[in-house]
């Protein structure tokens, strides 16, 4: 814990000296809220949806920070004192899903000016589901960027896999409403079920399925995700 509190301290720095950071990481979902939350009609469905953007967006992209490490072999360094490996990764993931959840409390924030509602235990719900995703979506990045070790080869990854994971989970428009094939297609991506337990979570629906679906769902991710970066962070040559 002590190895993680010091690599997430470390991280921390630059976002404390330039916090603007964490108002461009809204830029983009409030963009959408403004031009798609006219056309859904319903902010109290169209916000929650953001959150699991966010999650996607703001984590899928970390593993960018870890590639000047890498090259420049700052990273090297690291590993070879006595931290542990997996706190390497661990830490940054922690200091991305702080912000994160920065970011989420202020879209929630400023979502009310717009007729959003919800109380504060139920957001504090979406925001724990908001925190499964982070850490999930944070450790596949970092896992990727150490494997791959260039922007050049991580960039195409990313935008290959993330927006495709972002349309097929019913963000930004209901998925119920498209062919049946689309729809089928969309339950099988994983952040589809997420995306309905947070929605149903700040709904206060605590009886709806879509709340235990998308908990296991947020938790059988974590469990995956973790366990294969923090073995890649072990065993990866310096």
């Amino acid at each position: 814990m002590r190895d993680i509190f010091l690599v997430f301290r470390r991280a921390l720095g630059p976002t404390l000296r330039s916090p603007v950071v964490i108002v461009f990481g809204l830029m983009q979902p409030l963009l959408f809220l403004a031009l798609f939350g006219p056309l859904i009609g319903s902010w109290q469905w169209f916000v929650p949806g953001l959150i699991i953007q966010m999650g996607l967006f703001g984590t899928a992209y970390a593993g960018f920070t870890l590639i000047p490490e890498i090259r420049s072999g700052a990273l090297e360094r690291m590993r070879v004192t006595p931290v542990s490996r997996a706190s390497l990764l661990l830490g940054r993931v922690l200091h991305d899903v702080l912000l994160l959840v920065v970011q989420c409390s202020l879209l929630l924030a400023l979502s009310t000016i717009g007729g959003f509602r919800a109380s504060f235990g139920d957001v504090l719900v979406g925001l724990a589901f908001a925190v499964l995703l982070g850490i999930s979506i944070g450790s596949v990045s970092y896992t990727l960027a150490l494997k791959l070790r260039h922007e050049y080869a991580f960039a195409p990854v990313l935008s290959s896999t993330v927006m495709p994971l972002l349309l097929l989970s019913g963000v930004l428009l209901p998925m119920n409403q498209g062919p049946d094939w689309l729809y089928t297609l969309s339950r099988i991506n994983p952040f589809s079920h997420i995306a309905d337990g947070v929605r149903a979570a700040i709904a206060g629906d605590y009886g709806s399925s879509s709340v235990l679906v998308g908990g296991i769902v947020s938790v059988a991710l974590v469990l995956v995700c973790v366990t294969w970066g923090t073995r890649t962070f072990r065993r990866a040559n310096a």
